[in-house]
C-alpha cells in the first residue's frame, strides 16, 4: 500500500522535526471528486465530525416536532463544546424541557476543555459533572430521540439500542454506504463509531450542504442543523477553537466540524461542496493546520477570512519560556 503525502509539517529552528501524512477529499453532491490527496478510499472513523450526521435522527423521528428544538439546542446537538458556562447552562436546560437532568446523560464526565472553566470548577472545588463533556449536547439530542420515539432512555449509548439505530440509519441515508458491523468500535463518549471511506464522508456533508439525493425531511433538517451550528459556532466548540473561529468569519459559508484522531469534515455551502481530511497519525494541531490550507485554497475566502485561516495554516511552536521555537506548515495542499 502506498503511503498517504505528506500534508503538513513541524520545523523547529531550521530542521523538519516531524512530517505528517493525510489525506483529504472534496466532493460535490453527487460524489464528483473537486480536489484530492491521499487515499480517499480508506475506511476512517470519523469520531466528532459527523455529529451533524448523527443529528438528523432529531427529524428522522420527530423530536424536532415534540420538542420544537431551539436552534441553539441543535447546535449543540453538533457540539463537541468546551465546557464554558453558556454550554452547561444551554445543555442544562435541554435536558430540563424534555423533564431530564443530567443523571440520565451517559456520556461520562471529564474536566472542561476551556482552561478558565477548569480553573473555575478548581477554584469552587467543584467536580465536573456529565453536562461538562463536550459531547453532552449530542446525548441531549439523543435522549430526545428516544422520548419521540416512547423508548426506554436507559441505555441509549449501547449499539443494539433503538436510538442508536436510528442514527445509524441516518448517517448510512446521508453518505449512501452500509455502516457494518467489521468497521465498528466505541466512541470517547461511548456511542458507537462506524467508519466508511474517507469519500463517503465528505459526500455527506455536500449532500446535506445542498439537499441533493435527500428526500425533503431530511433536506429540512440538514439545512436547519447546518444553519443552527453556522449562527451559534461558539456552542459548537469554543473560545479560540477552529472550528468557532472558521464558522464566525464565513458566517455561513462553511460548516466546519472536527472530530478525534486528525479527522476534520464539513461543507463550503456556497459551492455546494463537501470535504473530510483526516490526518494518519491523529495528531489534531496538524489536522487543523491540513484544514486551514484547504479552505485557504478552495473556499475563497475574503481579507478576514483569510486571517483566521492563516494564523491555523502556520502555527508557531513555543518552548516553556514563550519563546517560539518553530512551526507547524501545511504541505501539500
Amino acid at each position: 500500500m502506498e503511503a498517504n503525502p505528506i500534508l503538513a509539517e513541524a520545523v523547529r529552528g531550521n530542521w523538519v522535526e516531524n512530517r505528517h501524512r493525510g489525506a483529504f477529499v472534496i466532493v460535490d453532491a453527487d460524489g464528483q471528486v473537486i480536489a484530492s490527496a491521499g487515499d480517499i478510499d480508506r475506511p476512517v472513523f470519523p469520531r466528532s465530525a459527523i455529529k451533524s450526521m448523527q443529528a438528523l435522527a432529531i427529524f428522522d423521528r420527530h423530536a424536532v416536532e415534540r420538542f420544537h428544538h431551539s436552534p441553539e439546542e441543535l447546535a449543540l446537538a453538533c457540539a463537541s463544546h468546551h465546557g464554558e458556562d453558556e454550554h452547561v447552562s444551554n445543555v442544562s436546560r435541554f435536558l430540563e424541557r424534555m423533564g431530564l437532568s443530567v443523571n440520565d446523560l451517559e456520556c461520562g464526565a471529564h474536566m472542561p476543555t476551556n482552561a478558565k472553566a477548569r480553573q473555575a470548577l478548581r477554584a469552587a472545588a467543584t467536580e465536573p459533572s456529565a453536562l461538562h463533556n463536550n459531547c453532552s449536547g449530542k446525548h441531549s439530542s439523543m435522549l430526545s430521540v428516544a422520548l419521540a420515539m416512547g423508548v426506554p432512555t436507559q441505555g441509549y449509548v449501547d449499539r443494539e439500542h433503538d436510538v442508536q439505530r436510528a442514527v445509524r440509519a441516518a448517517v448510512e441515508y446521508v453518505i449512501g454506504e452500509e455502516l457494518t458491523e467489521d468497521r465498528c468500535g466505541t466512541d470517547g463518549c461511548s456511542i458507537p463509531t462506524w467508519a466508511a471511506p474517507l469519500h463517503a464522508w465528505a459526500r455527506g456533508f455536500a449532500r446535506m450542504s445542498t439537499g441533493k439525493g435527500l428526500d425533503g425531511e431530511h433536506a429540512r433538517g440538514a439545512q436547519a442543523l447546518f444553519d443552527a451550528a453556522t449562527s451559534h459556532p461558539h456552542l459548537v466548540a469554543g473560545t479560540g477553537h477552529l472550528d468557532t473561529l472558521v464558522m464566525e468569519a464565513f458566517m455561513g459559508r462553511v460548516m466546519q466540524k472536527g472530530g478525534a484522531e486528525g479527522v476534520q469534515c464539513g461543507a463550503i455551502r456556497d459551492k455546494g461542496w463537501g470535504y473530510a481530511l483526516k490526518c494518519d497519525d491523529g495528531n489534531m494541531v496538524a489536522s487543523h493546520t491540513m484544514v486551514a490550507a484547504l479552505l485557504l485554497r478552495f473556499a475563497d475566502p475574503d481579507a478576514n477570512q483569510k486571517a483566521v485561516l492563516d494564523q491555523f495554516a502556520r502555527q508557531p511552536i513555543k518552548n516553556v519560556r514563550g519563546t517560539v521555537v518553530g512551526e507547524m506548515r501545511a504541505v501539500g495542499i
